[in-house]
């Protein structure tokens, strides 16, 4: 996910204490609900500390390749599990320390839970898979890239239906592999982080029956009192992999980091503190002295994690290319007169990436995936004509290469017409979901400047609000570039319910592979 900055201001606490430093931390997203935590840390013990947000696979790529350590202390995962299977990483971290916890497990609408019988017994994820296979509920749950609630989820099912009692290997996988399609048959909706799968449920809940993820994030989504019917929180009997948000200093951190780590840290596990946190955030706490609030279900038995770095790629792998509902993607790219130069050259390299030649660790994870079909719709003046590629599961290479053989004839000229190309853009996933309705779908729009020809974004909405409710259900995912009209595209990814990205302060190619968490 893009980097965004939670800077606590320093200062002195009430008694003067100065020497609490700050702490420069590389951190999941969902962190961000312990500002008023951190900010008493501040005001209690002289600890400043800065967050910046990442993915899961961009977070592990930071510290394997050293670009953690530039910028940063510390790193603060939702766990440390997969980073530990990489070569070299153990050497990159210092001493660690839990924090708090939280399981991922199954929510589903009260009704839907019940009429599965699962609000009186635990099922195994066995059952849970089954009954996903026959299409007795839908859920969301994020990208595994992207998140680790839903590299977490995917682990957990994977080894419970593997049900060996020991680590995953890519003999498990292969193994399990139809039970698995079974299960991701029901997944209708996906997500670059599980703050954005909560508010996307919250806003339309009944777009699926309920979400894989955390615990917390179910119970806060209970607590908040936006969901029409709340959330039964379904606990397998047969276990779940849970995250324990460890507190880790880089080992390339100077001196006096360590010692505000060691601060920080033990002001985080004072009892007081961590019951704050389970009050904040719905986590639980990790001190045993520290008793659970009532409102958290019973304590499941951990699931075993993949011992080797090959048996997780490859269950990832697996997930992508084989297992889940393929994707398909509309790219409406700009490319009028102003995108001449550096900003074109910007795009054809963003999209070569995802043809394979990002060989990155999490370059490898987000290029277009096998079975997905992907149209590329570039537009000036008026909408271009579409270029569709369907990605083949076998020696997928060749339709890669078309794919980069036509980002790099791209021309740049005349006007800019958004919204008329957006049209037809939906017009074109109308078209293609006739014919193959079974796909997770979006579009990406990527426009460096305002709309100046053909229809504005009022007619846009009028247009919009007209097409059939299928067709309003795909989100459409706005690129902040260059001059582009801000105000308008948030307001296009509320009206789609999709979200923003920004181009202004990154690389196009970092934000293209965000979204990819996304489709």
């Amino acid at each position: 996910m893009a980097a965004a900055v939670l800077a606590l201001a320093a200062g002195c606490d009430a008694t003067g204490a100065e020497s609490g430093g700050t702490l420069r931390i590389l951190a999941s997203s969902e962190l961000a609900d312990l500002r008023p935590v951190l900010a008493a840390a501040r005001k209690d013990i002289g600890v400043t500390v800065k967050l910046d947000y990442t993915g899961t696979i961009d977070g592990v790529q930071q510290v394997v390749d050293g670009t953690a350590e530039r910028a940063h202390d510390a790193i603060w995962f939702s766990s440390n599990r997969y980073l530990a299977l990489q070569p070299g990483a153990r050497a990159a971290l210092g001493p660690s320390v839990k924090t708090m916890a939280s399981p991922v497990v199954l929510g589903l609408r009260a009704s839907v839970a019940h009429g599965l019988g699962w609000d009186r017994t635990r099922p195994t994820w066995a059952a849970i898979a089954a009954a996903a296979g026959a299409k007795r509920f839908t859920y969301g749950m994020t990208n595994p890239v992207s998140s680790n609630s839903g590299f977490s989820a995917l682990v957990g099912v994977t080894a419970a239906l593997a049900d060996t009692g020991a680590a995953l290997d890519t003999a498990a996988v292969d193994r399990v592999a139809p039970k698995l399609r079974g299960f991701f048959a029901a997944q209708r909706l996906t997500s670059g982080s599980s703050g954005w799968l909560s508010d996307t449920y919250a806003a339309d809940p009944g777009r699926v029956d309920g979400l894989v993820n955390y615990e917390s994030v179910l119970l806060t989504l209970n607590a908040s009192g936006k969901l029409p019917e709340p959330l039964t929180l379904v606990y397998p009997s047969d276990g779940v992999v849970t995250a324990d948000y460890p507190l880790t200093l880089l080992s390339s951190a100077p001196r006096n980091a360590s010692d505000t780590f060691r601060r920080l840290t033990a002001y985080l596990l004072r009892p007081a503190v961590q019951r704050k946190i389970m009050d904040a955030t719905h986590r639980r706490p990790v001190v045993p002295g520290v008793r659970p609030s009532a409102g958290f279900g019973p304590e499941p038995p951990e699931l075993p994690f993949p011992a080797r770095r090959q048996a997780a790629d490859a269950l990832i792998d697996a997930y992508f290319n084989r297992l889940r509902r393929p994707s398909r993607t509309v790219y409406v790219l700009d490319v009028s007169g102003s995108m001449e130069g550096s900003r074109l050259a910007s795009l054809k390299s963003a999209l070569t990436a995802l043809t394979g030649a990002d060989t990155s660790l999490s370059g490898r994870f987000q290029r277009f995936h096998d079975r997905e079909e992907v149209t590329l719709l570039p537009f000036s003046d008026k909408p271009g004509p579409p270029a569709t590629y369907v990605v083949p599961e076998r020696n997928p290479g060749a339709e890669l290469a078309r794919i980069r053989n036509y980002a790099g004839g791209l021309r740049a000229r005349g006007g800019t017409a958004i919204y008329d190309s957006l049209e037809r853009a939906f017009a074109v996933v109308g078209e293609q979901a006739a014919r193959e309705p079974d796909r997770l779908t979006s579009i990406v729009l990527m426009s460096d400047g305002e709309s100046n020809a053909g229809a504005d974004a009022g007619d846009f909405r009028a247009w919009y609000g007209t097409r059939p409710a299928a067709l309003r259900g795909v989100p459409v995912f706005p690129i902040l570039f260059g001059e582009s009209a801000t105000g308008e595209m948030n307001d296009l990814a509320t009206l789609t319910r999709g979200r923003t990205f920004d181009a202004r302060t990154q690389s196009l190619s970092s934000v293209f592979r965000e979204i990819r968490g996304y489709q």
